[in-house]
């Protein structure tokens, strides 16, 4: 049996202008990550191996999953997030894009950046599309070869790049669908002959009660 879980990093400093300032759990991103850590205990949703990435905002994430469970956290760096804000910083040295400060512009602004980087069009010095590619596909194919059920804690951009390449997405609609990831979001995919199939997109059961719409973020 092989299925293979991944969930999105709680609400992470919105309206930061760089990564390290992003890369703190906001006081609702640590709720949020007891909250699903809580569904998954109390569902006895159990993993036989647990991976994040190695930024904060992952790696808090799944250390409340992991206490919560009482499981083990590895880390990989190949979960770790595409760098939006060195990509957005480019087009907007290159092609006077502004950098997005609200939901709004943000929507306008990611299938830009997604367009400009498969075709190159950054600065050399920034992870390529292909590479950001290939360290996903690794990632997939090493959770797949553990066997059992492997949860991946990470980001958006991962999580939409995972969803391209196992559906066979084009840029567009992977742009779209990064859009629409919430945080600590639950994606999973199961294996279903030779091939990992889509099991379950963006769910957020324990944000469902109405007493928690509030707390259901995209940024």
């Amino acid at each position: 049996m092989v299925e293979l879980t991944l969930v999105r990093h709680g609400q992470a400093q919105t309206g930061a202008t760089d990564e390290k300032s992003y890369d703190q759990l906001s006081p609702l991103g640590r709720d949020q990550a007891q909250w699903l850590a809580r569904h998954f205990a109390d569902t006895d949703r159990g993993f036989d191996h647990v991976i994040s990435g190695t930024l904060n905002r992952q790696r808090d994430t799944a250390a409340a999953i992991c206490d919560a469970l009482d499981l083990t956290l590895q880390q990989d760096v190949r979960l770790n997030e595409m760098d939006y804000f060195g990509l957005a910083d480019s087009l907007n040295q290159t092609h006077a894009l502004p950098i997005p400060d609200d939901r709004a512009s943000f929507i306008a602004h990611v299938p830009q950046v997604l367009t400009a980087w498969e075709a190159g069009n950054i600065h050399s010095h920034l992870e390529s599309f292909d590479a950001f590619q290939t360290r996903i596909g690794d990632m997939i194919a090493l959770a797949e070869g553990l066997g059992g059920r492997v949860l991946l804690v990470t980001s958006g951009g991962v999580i939409g790049m995972a969803m391209r390449q196992l559906l066979w997405l084009e840029v567009q609609v992977y742009a779209n669908v990064m859009l629409q990831i919430h945080n600590t979001s639950v994606h999973r995919y199961v294996k279903a002959g030779d091939h990992l199939v889509l099991d379950a997109f963006n769910a957020i059961p324990h944000l469902e009660r109405a007493d928690r719409a509030a707390a259901r973020t995209y940024i």
